[in-house]
């Protein structure tokens, strides 16, 4: 066998003299190493990985190799390779059983077993003429298979219009997997008269194609783009469509625009059959000191409501970063053009609440000091058989001081100026001013074997009304001083369970609280509202959240709690905790006439316990019992058990007495576990292996009301290059009424979707669903250098 660079001397000669040019090429080669070390000592560069990408200068002084069992020729002009003909230039590979090469065109023609592998993609057919440098040539009767996502077919010809660009005729296009056997048919491919492959954008373009499935023409597309990697890329997106009573048949077909690596834009017009055309629209956009989302939809004469219809929404954060300090600011713009848009468009995601906010914030901080400013407006969508009070519009300027110093006192003082407005004719307090300051000081003490903070807090208020109350008066002011002492142990001691080294605590906590009672019962409610009952409210001073309510206290909380960490690691495995209240007077501050304050004596009493001995189980669950009446008041317990990927099953039961009892279960699992086809472990690309069904959905059922509140049930279907769900729900939306859906896809994998996706919703239904074709990651072109 021959192997020699091009452009070597004559390889006419006998066998032997092409292997002493060799050698003597070799000899040469090794002389002018050692030059260049004597004169230069070499510099190697460790690298993390091999590139994938070849800079264009290695590849214009990159040499050609030809290897074959003889070759002939003249220098420098053209070289014939006969027998197991190879030709190497860095990043293609071609091989044929003859092989001619014209050195001044860069002109490659191969006959007989023609392989081409250019950086991992792969033609085989009869015959090839190719410029190599601008790979730009023909193929004839290629066969072709793809490295990024092992799609493969067949084609009449194979033009290379670059390095990049190639176009097929007469083509073929699928992802399904080879399989042994003359009549083999992939399960789905698509055929065209043309398609062109870019590998710069990642893209596919086919011209007069019919999609395929089970050799059964399904889907005619005069023109269709689809990936060629997981890759962002312009182009057409899957159609969905849908079925219902309100929009009738419903088509939506997106187009994705990626603008930049950090922006990028989906533009969805949809038919609907019952109501007329509707455009939808969200841009996305990432730079140095802001990002946001930009999303917007508009419906022409809308044959439902014989108008016009639109929605807009902004959400977006920045950082300015300035010399007199950071300024960091939000926007949160919701509007729409109607009172009924929130039940005729459902599908628009925020602008489905009757409450849309419009709230912008601005907060600057430097040296310990936070300046906020904040405007928020609401758009209320009234309905004549259903009014809902407005929330209040809110203008508000708040400035805090705070700082702790070389003597441990952490202390902050804090002012806000509030302007609360709302329609008088549908509530039913006065418009006001608000104006409160919150000092407060405390001293810290932190020991690795425990800790004490004492705290001392002043809250005041004063409010301006635009109306009288119901004493008379216009205005109303409120000051309320709180004590209180945090405290708590550490004890730590080795033990060990199963054979495992772990560490247990044992944690005692303390809490008491003092505030005085100051009567605001005459002041309006504007933004409180009761704290929920939980391990972290309890050790609170405040049974309220917001400023116009401070509730009165004199009552003393204990606590206990221990937990099982990994003596190695430190890893939580377990945790319990319990915890009261005893309350030395009653609590006579309440939100309003309607609610009955707290009693003193014990507590409802707390207990919580977490378990997470191993990756597989999993459980949490807090109790609020009542020793009065010796039931619980409120109970949560939740378990899930995952042995293995794509295997997940959940629990939950809750309870809360006189309100509602329920059971809910959600799962992903194997079906075909049912007769002992089991896969432990996941396959590349996702998924357990194809032919395997999995099972999934949730029931949740209320037990005091005896039916179904929410009901998800489906079944996913993995065939290795295509996939199948269908997924039914329905959702109790009150004591008479429901909603029902079906939602059915085909996915071809590497290629498109049809139909309406259920992916969404099974993520937001089931904790820890995994998709059965995850994207990301990347195949090498060395995993198929040859």
């Amino acid at each position: 066998m021959c192997a020699l660079p091009v452009g070597a001397p004559d390889c006419r000669p006998p066998l032997t003299r092409l292997v002493a040019l060799v050698a003597l090429a070799c000899v040469q080669m090794s002389v002018h190493a050692q030059e260049a070390a004597q004169s230069e000592l070499l510099q190697l560069r460790a690298s993390p990985r091999l590139q994938e990408a070849v800079n264009p200068a290695q590849l214009e002084s990159a040499p050609t190799f030809l290897i074959g069992d003889t070759l002939s020729g003249r220098p420098d002009l053209e070289t014939v390779v006969q027998g197991n003909a190879e030709m190497r230039k860095s990043g293609t590979v071609i091989k044929a059983d003859r092989l001619e090469y014209f050195a001044p065109d860069d002109l490659a023609r191969a006959t007989g077993n023609v392989r081409i592998n250019r950086n991992g993609n792969v033609f085989e057919g009869p015959a090839l003429e190719l410029k190599v440098e601008a790979f730009e040539g023909e193929f004839e009767a290629p066969r072709y298979q793809f490295l990024q996502n092992g799609a493969h077919g067949e084609a009449s010809k194979a033009v290379f219009l670059d390095e990049n660009r190639t176009v097929v005729q007469n083509a073929t296009y699928t992802t399904c997997r080879r399989k042994p056997g003359p009549d083999w048919v992939p399960d789905w491919v698509l055929r065209a008269a043309d398609i062109e492959f870019d590998r710069g954008e990642d893209v596919g373009i086919a011209h007069g194609a019919y999609l395929h499935f089970m050799d059964v023409p399904i889907l005619p597309v005069p023109a269709i783009s689809f990936p060629l990697s997981d890759a962002r890329r312009s182009g057409v997106m899957p159609p969905t469509i849908g079925l219902g009573d309100v929009n009738g048949t419903e088509v939506t077909v997106p187009y994705y625009w990626n603008i930049a690596p950090n922006r990028d834009a989906t533009i969805s017009p949809t038919v609907m059959t019952a109501r007329g055309v509707t455009v939808a629209g969200e841009f996305r956009y990432l730079e140095p000191t802001y990002s946001g989302v930009l999303r917007g939809n508009y419906m022409p004469a809308d044959k439902l409501r014989s108008a016009d219809r639109w929605g807009a929404t902004l959400n977006q954060t920045g950082n300015l970063g300035l010399d007199w300090g950071n300024v960091a600011y939000s926007l949160n713009l919701n509007r729409v053009s109607d009172d009924n848009y929130w039940s005729d468009f459902t599908s628009i995601g925020p602008l489905t609440s009757r409450t849309l906010a419009n709230d912008v914030q601005a907060t600057w901080n430097r040296s310990g000091y936070t300046v906020l400013g904040r405007t928020l407006r609401w758009q209320t969508l009234q309905s004549a058989t259903s009014v809902i009070t407005p929330p209040y519009d809110l203008t508000q300027v708040n400035v805090l001081k705070s700082q702790l110093n070389d003597q441990g006192f952490d202390w902050s003082v804090q002012g806000d100026l509030s302007q609360f407005e709302s329609d008088r004719a549908l509530t039913q307090q006065p418009n006001s001013q608000r104006m409160y300051g919150l000092a407060q000081l405390s001293r810290p003490f932190i020991a690795p074997q425990g800790f004490i903070t004492p705290k001392l807090q002043l809250h005041t208020s004063v409010y301006q009304f635009d109306s009288a109350l119901s004493n008379g008066t216009r205005s109303a002011e409120s000051t309320v001083p709180t004590f209180s002492l945090d405290s708590g142990l550490v004890f730590e001691r080795d033990t060990e369970w199963g054979g495992r080294d772990m560490t247990q605590t044992l944690e005692p906590r303390l809490f008491y609280v003092r505030t005085p009672y100051r009567n605001q019962s005459y002041l309006p409610n504007y933004d409180t509202a009761a704290s929920d009952f939980n391990f972290a409210s309890i050790f609170t001073e405040n049974a309220y959240v917001g400023h116009d309510k401070i509730s009165d206290n004199n009552l003393a909380t204990f606590g206990l709690t221990t937990r099982l960490l990994d003596a190695q690691t430190g890893e939580q495995l377990a945790r319990f905790g319990v915890a009261q209240r005893y309350r030395f007077e009653d609590q006579r501050v309440t939100l309003n006439s309607s609610t009955s304050p707290a009693l003193a004596g014990w507590s409802d009493i707390l207990l919580g316990a977490g378990v997470n001995l191993s990756k597989q189980w999993g459980l949490d669950s807090t109790v609020q019992y009542n020793p009065l009446t010796d039931q619980s008041s409120r109970s949560t317990v939740g378990a899930r058990y995952t042995p293995s990927p794509y295997r997940v099953l959940n629990a939950a039961y809750r309870f809360q007495r006189e309100v509602s009892e329920q059971i809910d279960v959600s799962w992903q699992w194997p079906l075909n576990d049912l007769w002992g086809d089991s896969g432990r472990t996941a396959v590349p690309g996702g998924g357990l292996g194809e032919g395997r069904y999995y099972g999934v959905g949730r029931l949740n059922y209320s037990l005091n009301e005896n039916r179904m509140v929410d009901t998800l049930l489906g079944v996913e279907y993995d065939a290795g290059c295509w996939l199948a769900r269908v997924v039914v729900g329905r959702v109790q939306t009150s004591a008479t009424s429901s909603t029902s859906s079906i939602k059915f896809e085909l996915e071809f994998v590497g290629f498109t979707r049809v139909g309406v996706s259920p992916l969404q919703t099974l993520k937001s239904n089931i904790s820890r669903y995994q998709n059965l074709r995850e994207t990301g990651g990347s195949n090498s072109r060395f995993s198929n250098y040859e």
